[in-house]
């Protein structure tokens, strides 16, 4: 799956199109690399954001199409 559309589907980001400023801004680490909005993402990859001060690393524990709101937090698990 793409990286800006994980992150519209995990909620992390509210829009895709802003989850594609913000990767090709190279705010977004994937496993250590800079990733682009057009970066394929697996399970299991870390993901290092960071919006103003606010860092995050997330880890990628599934891949869906589409989830419900309540859902959203069961496709990544939070490391730091």
């Amino acid at each position: 799956m793409r990286l800006d559309k994980f992150l519209k589907v995990s909620r992390l980001i509210k829009r895709r199109t802003l989850a594609k400023e913000v990767s090709d801004a190279g705010r977004i680490l994937i496993n250590g690399r800079a990733g682009k909005a057009s970066s394929n993402v697996q399970v299991g990859d870390i993901l290092e954001i960071s919006l103003g001060a606010k860092k995050t690393k997330i880890e990628i524990v599934e891949i869906k199409e589409t989830v419900p709101v309540s859902e959203a937090k069961n496709l990544y698990r939070t490391i730091e």
